[in-house]
């Protein structure tokens, strides 16, 4: 599985990721940049959705900031 994602908005807030498999970007992550809870606007938070969301919330510890691109493959 390849999930992609890339941010598309950075409100206060809140922190959106068009995201999906194989470069099709057809969902949409959004990440609460103070609680970092995350969400799915399709309300199904499967496993593409929790290993990106993932990815991010761990570049964000990291660094500090949120990334443009993200890339999870397993």
């Amino acid at each position: 599985m390849m999930v992609t994602a890339r941010r598309v908005e950075a409100a206060a807030g809140e922190v959106r990721y068009e995201f999906g498999l194989d470069d099709k970007f057809d969902r949409i992550l959004a990440i609460d940049s103070r609680t970092l809870d995350a969400h799915v606007e399709d309300g199904d938070f499967n496993s593409a959705a929790g290993a990106i969301a993932a990815k991010v919330v761990r570049a964000w510890r990291s660094s500090g900031e949120f990334p443009t691109r993200m890339v999870f493959a397993s």
